[in-house]
């Protein structure tokens, strides 16, 4: 169990920083002001689909962490 927890806990850790780096940031700054017009015509809804997925992984790997770490703090 021991094991199973330690993996699980590391995967999910992986998954969560992975998640958070690749999530856009809430303003785009000054290379959304140059270059976000086409962007933001032809783009927004791509944008928003993968903030979407992003943003669900992230508080679906967040659970798992926080879960396995209190199970593994629990087995010690």
């Amino acid at each position: 169990m021991d094991v199973v927890l330690n993996v699980l806990l590391i995967v999910s850790s992986l998954i969560l920083i992975a998640s958070i780096l690749l999530q856009s940031g809430k303003s785009a700054g000054l290379s959304g002001a140059i270059g976000g017009g086409a962007e933001q015509i032809w783009g927004k809804n791509k944008a928003r689909d993968y903030d979407a997925k992003f943003d669900k992984i992230t508080k679906i790997s967040a659970v798992v962490f926080m879960v396995s770490a209190l199970a593994m703090a629990y087995i010690q």
